[in-house]
Formats: structure tokens, C-alpha cells, sequence
């Protein structure tokens, strides 16, 4: 079941996936960004900014590679804009969160590379995590096989020509499992050849398309074929090609740049942080102190008042006449 509803509500898996792979995500690169020395609570910010670029990029790479499903005759194209039903392209994801990750070191004055190295092996655990929506989407699943892990697809997603029952391969549990395995081996690759200054984000590039290039071959969904092959087959051995070069680059600047892993762009960079933010611990500190000397003043005059409302009806009291003499009360 893909969809639950809390009253009008529709809760969909898909989506609750995705918003926990990228809690997860954001937890991991919060920790071992700081642990490279990185200041805290930016984290959060960058991961907005890469999370609404990157769901974007992700759905405008899906839409352009798979537009047959949404544009020509007896298509609706305003389901383009329907996230919620399934269609993010890894591919636009990455680049333009990328762009968004970008953003949000520049206004931060960080550099790139060691947010990007923090965030590797976490993108590999959100990619896992997300795609448990493909299988309560029942899509993206593989050929025909006998195997006991084979999934089985309702009837209403099973591709045309196959009978009710056929079993396929679950290649979005494949990927799930490659990714978790890469996360590991990553952080240990990190740590056993010293990946730093973008290298651990190159690696990263390269498990992932790896394990891409014999999983998306796996697939029977509908795709544009260049040369016998898929386009995303070609695109991930372009894109591991692309992060082999970029690995063996970085390591050179590395050794020849001693400040190529540097937290920040640059000493000005950082003291204009820390002013910012010690502007901003003091606009709060004020903020409360003057909430707190408010709440003295308005007990204080609550205080007053009573003491003058007391004084007040003693004073009356003593003003009151008192009671004249009567004969008959005389002893």
C-alpha cells in the first residue's frame, strides 16, 4: 500500500522515504562535519538549500528523460508537478543540489570540499533509504526471475505480456543494499588513504555509478536507448569516468595545496562569521533580558498595586465614622 490516508490527508511512503533518508542524511553530515572541525549549526541551513535544489533538479532530469509519460496525446502534463507519485532522476538531484550545497557555503564563507566529503557516505544512506518508496510505488524492478527473493507486482503495475504471478528482480533492493555497503567502504576507504579535500565525494561518485551501471541493465521499465544501451546506463559510465579524474585531481592539489582542505575560504571568511554570530547570540540574549525585565516591571507593578489597594481600605476603614451611642445600649 502506497498511500495512507489521516483523514483528508494522504500520507504517501514515497514521500515519508524521502523525508527520512534526508533526516538521516542531515544527521550523519552534521556529525562528521564537525568532527572535521566545522562550525555548527550550518549544517542545517546547507541541507535546505540542497534539498530544495536537488528535489527540484531531480524532477526536471526525470521529466526531460521520461517525458513520453507526461507530454502527448492522452497525457496530462500538470502531472509533471506530482512528486508525490514517484519520479526523482538521481542524476539532476545531485548536480543541482550540488548548486544549492554551493549556495550555502558561499553565504557561509566555507569551502566546499569538506562539506561535500562529509556528505558522501550520506547521500549513499538517503539513496537507501529512499528507494523502500520504489517498492511501495511498485515500480522500477527488474527482470523476470525464479529466484526466492523475486517481488511479485499487483496486477494493476505488472508491465504488459506478463503473466499474474511473474516475480522480477527487486533492483531497487540491490541498490538499496549496494549503497549501504558503499556507505561503509567508504568511511573506510576515507580513513585508510586520508580522502580528503573532495576526494571522499569523488569515491562516492564512483560507487554509486558503479553499482548503477549493472542495476539500471537489470531493468525492464520504459527508457530512451542510445547504442543498445539505457541513458542512464551511458550517463553513469560518463559520470564514473568523470569522478575517476576528478579523484586523481583533487589527490594532486591536495598534496600540492596545503590549505585545499581548509574549513574556510579564508581567514576574513571566518571572522566575519563569528562576528555575525556573536551579533546575533547578543540580539538574543538582549531580546530575553529585555523580555525578563518586562515580566520584573509588570510583577512589580502587580506588587504596587496591592500594597496601594491594601493601604487603600485600611485608610478607609479608618475613616469610617463610628457607630453613635444608643440609650438602650448602655449598661
Amino acid at each position: 500500500m502506497a498511500v495512507w490516508h489521516l483523514g483528508p490527508l494522504p500520507i504517501r511512503a514515497y514521500a515519508i522515504a524521502i523525508m527520512i533518508g534526508i533526516g538521516i542524511a542531515w544527521w550523519i553530515l552534521d556529525r562528521r562535519y564537525r568532527a572535521k572541525g566545522g562550525p555548527s549549526d550550518v549544517t542545517i541551513d546547507i541541507a535546505g538549500w540542497a534539498v530544495i535544489f536537488g528535489i527540484v533538479g531531480g524532477r526536471i532530469y526525470h521529466v526531460i528523460t521520461d517525458n513520453q509519460l507526461y507530454f502527448g496525446e492522452g497525457r496530462n502534463p500538470i502531472k509533471a508537478l506530482y512528486i508525490w507519485e514517484g519520479g526523482l532522476g538521481i542524476w539532476g538531484a545531485i548536480a543541482l543540489g550540488g548548486v544549492g550545497v554551493l549556495i550555502g557555503c558561499h553565504r557561509a564563507g566555507l569551502r566546499l570540499a569538506p562539506i561535500a566529503d562529509s556528505l558522501a557516505p550520506a547521500l549513499l544512506v538517503a539513496q537507501a533509504i529512499g528507494r523502500l518508496g520504489n517498492y511501495f510505488n511498485q515500480e522500477l524492478f527488474g527482470r523476470e526471475t525464479t529466484l526466492p527473493w523475486g517481488l511479485q507486482i499487483d496486477d494493476a503495475h505488472l508491465p504488459s505480456g506478463y503473466a499474474s504471478g511473474t516475480l522480477f528482480h527487486p533492483t531497487f533492493l540491490y541498490e538499496m543494499i549496494w549503497c549501504l555497503l558503499g556507505a561503509l567502504a567508504l568511511v573506510a576507504l576515507e580513513k585508510k588513504f586520508t580522502l580528503v579535500a573532495g576526494q571522499a565525494f569523488a569515491a562516492y561518485v564512483m560507487i554509486y555509478t558503479a553499482g548503477r551501471f549493472w542495476i539500471e541493465n537489470m531493468r525492464i521499465d520504459e527508457a530512451h536507448h542510445i547504442l543498445g544501451l539505457r541513458l542512464n546506463v551511458w550517463t553513469a559510465i560518463l559520470v564514473f569516468v568523470g569522478g575517476t579524474i576528478a579523484l586523481f585531481v583533487l589527490r594532486r592539489r591536495a598534496r600540492n595545496n596545503p590549505h585545499a582542505n581548509d574549513i574556510w575560504l579564508s581567514e576574513d571568511a571566518r571572522e566575519r562569521f563569528e562576528k555575525k554570530r556573536a551579533a546575533e547570540q547578543n540580539g538574543l540574549h538582549k531580546s530575553e533580558e529585555s523580555e525578563g525585565d518586562s515580566t520584573t516591571d509588570q510583577e512589580q507593578s502587580l506588587e504596587h498595586s496591592d500594597e496601594v489597594e491594601e493601604g487603600q481600605s485600611l485608610s478607609d476603614i479608618g475613616d469610617q465614622p463610628l457607630p453613635e451611642a444608643r440609650p438602650d445600649d448602655t449598661v
